[in-house]
């Protein structure tokens, strides 16, 4: 069955105050037609959850779209902190929770399992901690086997998961050529994951090959060359630096 949908009806299956998670990181492969999608639908109130997020956060902040943020870091390399993201959390516009790189992979790899949570290490001792354990997403408890204290991260799951990628069927199975970040997790973790694609293929093309992202994870998949612009797209193109600095300045 075909799954392929225009970008305007997938930006529907994202409902304001909903919690989203995107593909790649930083200045690299972040779903900005999706994005630039979502800001003119005036979608408001979303959750953004994600590892090292970048750019598309930071547009997505500049207009308003996120009200909670949950990151381990955001950065834009060697621009530095990002602008609207250290203004809006300081100035207490936007909620944000401090994540670690371990335990949010430990979270939406438990989230991709459907396992209600994943063990992880080096955390104990810190402040986060504590704050986890308030919002109820960690969970300090003993390892059955050896007695010692161990965190339990509850399993990430998403509302919606935006993935872009080089290549995918019209039934949702995709292709993700150089680093793939966290993203065949986000996409199992997801209650509704959303594929946009530089290149639609035939189905054939995945037999005997096996895809990046398995199609029975993929609601929707949308055509989308160049979906990615202005952030880099392994192989095809680089980031579009005049534009990324054009953007960043301010409304």
């Amino acid at each position: 069955m075909s799954k392929l949908i225009a970008l305007e009806e997938a930006v529907n299956l994202v409902k304001d105050g909903s919690s989203i998670t995107i593909s790649g990181m930083s200045f690299h492969r972040n779903p900005m037609a999706f994005i630039y999608a979502l800001i003119k639908a005036g979608k408001r109130d979303l959750f953004f959850i994600d590892r090292e997020p970048g750019f598309g956060l930071e547009i997505l902040l500049k207009y308003g779209v996120v009200k909670k943020v949950r990151a381990a870091m955001a950065t834009l390399e060697w621009f530095g902190i990002p602008p609207y993201f250290r203004k809006m959390i300081e100035n207490k516009n936007v909620e944000f929770i401090e994540d670690t790189c371990g335990a949010f992979i430990a979270g939406i790899r438990a989230g991709a399992f459907g396992i209600p949570f994943m063990p992880v290490k080096g955390i104990i001792g810190s402040d986060l901690v504590k704050i986890h354990e308030r919002i109820g997403d960690w969970k300090v408890c003993k390892d059955p086997f050896s007695g010692e204290e161990i965190v339990y991260v509850k399993a990430i799951t998403p509302d919606v998961a935006i993935i872009h990628v080089h290549k995918a069927d019209e039934e949702g199975n995709a292709e993700i050529l150089g680093p793939l970040y966290e993203d065949e997790y986000k996409a199992k973790a997801a209650k509704i994951t959303i594929i946009t694609t530089e290149e639609i293929v035939d189905r054939s093309y995945f037999y005997g090959r096996r895809p990046t992202i398995n199609g029975e994870f993929v609601s929707a998949v949308v055509h989308a060359p160049r979906g990615a612009e202005p952030t880099s797209m392994f192989g095809l193109y680089d980031v579009d630096w005049e534009r990324i600095i054009e953007e960043l300045q301010p409304i």
